[in-house]
């Protein structure tokens, strides 16, 4: 069990995950698409419950972006719905957890604006894990919106271009509210990063996955988490380096 091997004291403070292959899960059973979606709902239930258990202090889930509104209409009205019917008040208000949105909101239907902003503000106070959701989010599109904020800034005397540093542009991305990432986990198969977190992952450790993200729960959190508990992180540093510092 992966679980008995976690090393407790070394918990990432920032989880992010892309759960990929919900469609071809559901496909390979016979199923529609939204039947892999729907599946991939009480994996969300569940790895967000093991992230509490563990410590892990923000779960950011690529669940929406914006690459994803050329997918079929009847598709997006499916996502959409399953949103509105599982972001249950209940299980953030008994995890003590904090709920996010980072993307572009405009987008997304009033209905589903509405209920984020409730669970936002409704659970605000809560001292667990955040759970953020990128929803209609894309990293271009968020970086794009972080220039032209930092440009306006400049254009009306509140900021000298020269001042602008690496630590400008964090505080002007919609993530600014919490660490990057020690660790990205994809699932389905895939490896690469399909505009996620793109300036926040550039020194995560990737954890790539076959499972099926219906089929991956805590068991494979944690096995994600001893993997990365292996690895040196040098950021740019010798190992010998790292090792003086230890």
């Amino acid at each position: 069990m992966y679980k008995e091997q976690v090393d407790m004291t070394r918990i990432p403070r920032h989880i992010a995950i892309i759960m990929d292959g919900n469609g071809r899960w559901a496909q390979e059973r016979g199923k529609e698409r939204t039947y892999g979606h729907q599946e991939g709902v009480g994996r969300v239930k569940e790895v967000m419950t093991a992230a509490v258990n563990l410590g892990v202090e923000y779960l950011t889930l690529y669940t929406f972006s914006t690459e994803n509104w050329n997918r079929p209409e009847a598709e997006v009205a499916a996502l959409m719905a399953l949103l509105l019917k599982h972001l249950e008040e209940e299980l953030f208000i008994k995890k003590n957890a904090r709920f996010r949105v980072i993307g572009d909101m405009e987008r997304l239907p009033q209905a589903v604006q509405d209920v984020c902003h409730y669970m936002e503000e409704r659970t605000k106070n809560n001292t667990s894990t955040c759970m953020v959701l990128a929803l209609s989010y894309s990293s271009k599109w968020e970086i794009t919106n972080a220039v032209k904020r930092i440009a306006q800034k400049v254009k009306e005397g509140e900021m000298n271009p020269d001042d602008i540093t690496e630590k400008t542009i964090d505080e002007h991305l919609s993530t600014n509210f919490m660490p990057d990432p020690e660790l990205m986990i994809r699932t389905g198969g895939e490896e690469r990063l399909s505009n996620y977190l793109l300036w926040q992952c550039a020194y995560s450790e990737f954890y790539f996955t076959s499972t099926y993200w219906p089929d991956f729960g805590e068991e494979e959190l944690c096995k994600a988490i001893v993997n990365y508990q292996g690895r040196q992180r040098r950021f740019g540093k010798t190992g010998e380096q790292v090792t003086e510092q230890q």
